[in-house]
């Protein structure tokens, strides 16, 4: 296990998200963490990338507390696609991914044609080159995600964080870059682990499922595994049948509504 969360209490302020969470983050597996509002799945996320100070228990990288790490160090072990980002008024498409290889970036290692390499790649996998000259700001919503998220691949980390990427994204965008994300982690072995919304996009692309429900983890597996119409209703309250989806093989959540009376 490259990523671990060891018996951790996450809070903010007086407000405790988490109480005694544990998880292990399979190295090279695409792992997705679902589950209701505010069960603490972004919390978790946030502790993982350093950006949340547990206040009890710790995350361990690579066998190390990741707080022992100097940030740089981090930077290029973790990558990071927040839930909100804000781009310095004015800058390019270009600019902004560049910053993606700030980690690899030393006095003595200053910008090369492998830092090039790694920007064009990034806008290629996320069909942004074309929009390369244009200023951040100008972008529509779904435009600046995916910009977002080519700053993060950029990054060339080993392992990945994706807090709710297809936010803003429409359907079709959506399957396309979840589609990337399953790619990376094929061909690359990258570790992925992605917050999500849609419990049939994280059953079809995920290899390891975290299901949370109010801090706690209630399940965690492969989908085809875990995924039942008991667990449904035990996380969401969602009385549902599971099906097999007839591309992929993987469980597919028919929500009952009105058709159940």
């Amino acid at each position: 296990m490259a990523l671990a969360a060891e018996t951790l209490t996450l809070a903010y302020d007086e407000r405790v998200i988490s109480e005694n969470l544990s998880v292990k983050i399979p190295e090279g597996a695409f792992t997705v963490i679902v589950g209701p509002n505010a069960c603490g799945k972004s919390t978790l996320l946030r502790a993982f990338s350093r950006l949340l100070k547990p206040r009890t228990g710790s995350v361990v990288l690579d066998g190390r507390t990741i707080h022992s790490y100097k940030a740089k160090e981090v930077a290029r072990k973790l990558g990071l696609l927040p839930q909100t980002s804000t781009a310095p008024d004015g800058i390019s498409v270009a600019d902004l991914v560049a910053r993606g290889r700030y980690p690899h970036q030393s006095l003595i290692r200053q910008w090369s044609t492998s830092d090039e390499a790694a920007v064009v790649a990034a806008m290629a996998a996320t069909n942004v080159a074309n929009l390369s000259g244009r200023q951040v700001d100008e972008l529509s919503g779904g435009q600046r995600q995916r910009v977002w998220v080519a700053m993060a691949l950029a990054q060339q980390t080993p392992t990945l964080l994706l807090d709710e990427p297809t936010t803003y994204l429409d359907i079709a965008h959506q399957i396309e870059l979840l589609e990337l994300f399953g790619r990376l982690n094929r061909e690359n072995n990258q570790t992925l682990v992605a917050v999500l919304h849609d419990l049939n996009h994280a059953c079809r692309y995920a290899t390891h499922l975290i299901a949370m429900k109010e801090g706690k983890v209630v399940a965690a597996g492969d989908p085809s595994e875990i995924v039942t119409a008991e667990l449904v209703q035990e996380v969401f309250g969602l009385p549902c049948m599971i099906i097999q989806d007839p591309l992929t093989g993987t469980p597919l959540v028919i929500p009952w509504g009105s058709a159940r009376k």
